[in-house]
């Protein structure tokens, strides 16, 4: 039986799974990725979800992105219901309601820090001049308002990343949904982005973190284990389960 995960005392949920299950269909085969999970995260907690390869700890990002929807259960997004939305609906609740932080960075070697930045917005319909003043002051927030102007290239990995979290903020989401952030960073700049995480949530904002690491686990508040496609764990970062804990490395 799974562990319900549930969002501390007095606060609304910013985020609500119910009974979500997922299965991919290859052929005549059938692939249950995610089994019965109900989780909750309240507005302005900071959630890191763990768990190693093959636990299903990509789909569920997937879902809690709007990337994917589940074949079975409800998710509540802000208050709205996203479980069966066509695939343009949910485009637009990821660029309204979701800041996304990946691995990858994601950004366009081409263009300056601002201009990766301000990309969400240009597909928001917001004019060029309002667009560039919410990139700088989002680059500000992250500590690089002196590297606007500087290319990808001319960044570290944590710089890089810096942007990439900027990119996140620019349009005010409910949500910031980090998948492996540190992956591709060293661990000077992996602590550099986790305290930059960690002012985020000092400031209100809503964070939930993938990933397989339980060092990076350990900066939130709380961790929700996943193993089996099933929730194992909830509580403590270090509360997670032998059996979470030991597949992790």
């Amino acid at each position: 039986m799974s562990t319900v995960a549930v969002p501390y005392e007095g606060s609304s949920p910013i985020l609500k799974l119910v009974d979500v299950g997922k299965v991919y269909s290859t052929g005549s085969m059938e692939v249950e990725a995610l089994h019965g999970v109900s989780m909750e995260v309240a507005r302005g907690e900071y959630v890191a979800i763990m768990g190693p390869s093959g636990s299903g700890k990509s789909t569920l990002m997937h879902i809690l992105g709007c990337l994917d929807v589940p074949t079975s259960g409800t998710y509540h997004l802000a208050g709205e219901d996203v479980s069966r939305m066509s695939e343009d609906a949910l485009a637009h609740v990821r660029n309204r309601q979701i800041g996304f932080v990946f691995q990858q960075f994601n950004l366009l070697a081409s263009l300056p820090a601002w201009r990766n930045v301000e990309l969400p917005l240009c597909y928001s319909g917001v004019g060029r001049a309002e667009r560039r003043v919410r990139a700088v002051r989002a680059l500000q927030r992250v500590g690089l308002g002196d590297r606007i102007d500087h290319r990808p290239g001319e960044l570290s990995g944590g710089q890089q990343q810096r942007v990439a979290v900027a990119r996140a903020l620019v349009t005010d989401p409910a949500l910031i949904l980090a998948d492996e952030p540190t992956g591709n960073l060293d661990s000077h700049s992996s602590a550099d982005v986790l305290s930059l995480f960690a002012e985020l949530h000092e400031q209100g904002r809503t964070i939930v973190l993938i990933t397989h690491e339980r060092e990076v686990a350990g900066s939130a508040q709380r961790a929700v284990g996943i193993l089996d496609g099933q929730i194992d764990t909830d509580g403590q970062p270090s509360s997670a389960s032998p059996s979470t804990l030991a597949s992790l490395r």
